[in-house]
C-alpha cells in the first residue's frame, strides 16, 4: 500500500518512466562524448603516453597515394615492403605506368590484394597523367581543401581515408583519416555509434575533430589502437582514457563486477 500522499503508479508506467530516464541518459552522454571538448580532452590525455608529433610535410604526393593504395589491407610493414619492391622495380612513374600489370602484381605481391592493387595504381597513374600530362600532384596543396578532396575522390578505388592522407601528409591540409585503429577506439570511447562504416566515420568526426589537432591526434589514436585498445583484449586498466571511456564503463566495469 502506497505510504500517506504518495501516489503508486501502476508497473508499466514505471517501466516507460525507466525507458524513458534510459534514453534521455544515453541522449546527453552521446552529445557529451560527440564535442570537440571530448575530442580536445582525448589529444592531450595521449600526448603524454605517445608523444607530440610535430607536423610533417612529404611533398611527393604521388609517392604518399601509391603508399596509401598499398596499405589496404594490410599492415605497415607489408606495405612498405611492397613499395620498396615497386620502386626499386620501377624507379619513375613513367616506367610503372608503362609497366604490364603482371610485373606490377609480382613486385607487390608480399602486400596483398596483388592483381586489384596493380591495376588500380595504373588506372591513378594513367588518370593522372592525363589530366595534367605528369605525375606531379602539388598542385593540389595550392588548391581549397573541398576541391583537392573532390579531385582524389574522383578516382575509382580512393576513398576517404586515402584522400585525407594525402592531403594532410603531404600539404598539411585539415583533415581527419580514419583507420581501423581509430574506428575502433573512437567507438569504443562513444564518439562514434557502435555500427559506423569506415566512410560514415570521416563525415561524423571531421566537425569534432579541430584542425590543428588532426595530425598528432590521428598518428596518436592509431598508437592507442594499437597498443591498448587491442580488437581482442583491451588492456582497459593501463588506457589513458578509461576515465572517460564509454566501453570501459560498460563493459570493463561489468566484468570486473561478474568476476
Amino acid at each position: 500500500m502506497a505510504a500517506a500522499g504518495l501516489i503508486s503508479l501502476p508497473p508499466a508506467w514505471t517501466r516507460k518512466i525507466d525507458i524513458a530516464h534510459s534514453a534521455s541518459r544515453i541522449k546527453i552522454m552521446a552529445i557529451h562524448f560527440q564535442s570537440q571538448e571530448f575530442i580536445t580532452w582525448v589529444f592531450k590525455r595521449l600526448r603524454p603516453r605517445f608523444g607530440e608529433k610535430p607536423q610533417r610535410k612529404d611533398r611527393d604526393l604521388t609517392a604518399i597515394l601509391i603508399r596509401t593504395v598499398l596499405s589496404q589491407n594490410t599492415n605497415d610493414r607489408n606495405r612498405d615492403r611492397a613499395y620498396l619492391n615497386l620502386k626499386r622495380k620501377f624507379p619513375r612513374w613513367e616506367h610503372l605506368l608503362a609497366a604490364r600489370q603482371s610485373e606490377i602484381e609480382r613486385a607487390i605481391r608480399v602486400g596483398g590484394l596483388s592483381r586489384q592493387k596493380a591495376k588500380r595504381i595504373k588506372d591513378i597513374l594513367a588518370g593522372i597523367k592525363k589530366d595534367k600530362g605528369k605525375f606531379d600532384l602539388s598542385f593540389l596543396c595550392r588548391s581549397q581543401v573541398d576541391d583537392a578532396r573532390k579531385y582524389l575522390l574522383g578516382f575509382k578505388g580512393i576513398g576517404e581515408k586515402t584522400a585525407a592522407v594525402v592531403l594532410l601528409f603531404g600539404c598539411g591540409m585539415p583533415l581527419f583519416p580514419v583507420d581501423t585503429h581509430i574506428l575502433r577506439v573512437t567507438k569504443r570511447l562513444g564518439v562514434l555509434p557502435p555500427k559506423t562504416t569506415a566512410e560514415k566515420a570521416h563525415q561524423l568526426l571531421a566537425p569534432l575533430v579541430p584542425g590543428e589537432l588532426c595530425y598528432e591526434l590521428h598518428l596518436n589514436l592509431i598508437q592507442e589502437g594499437r597498443k591498448i585498445c587491442h580488437a581482442r583484449k583491451p588492456e582497459c586498466p593501463a588506457c589513458p582514457l578509461n576515465t572517460r571511456c564509454l566501453y570501459y564503463r560498460k563493459v570493463w566495469k561489468i566484468n570486473e563486477r561478474a568476476a
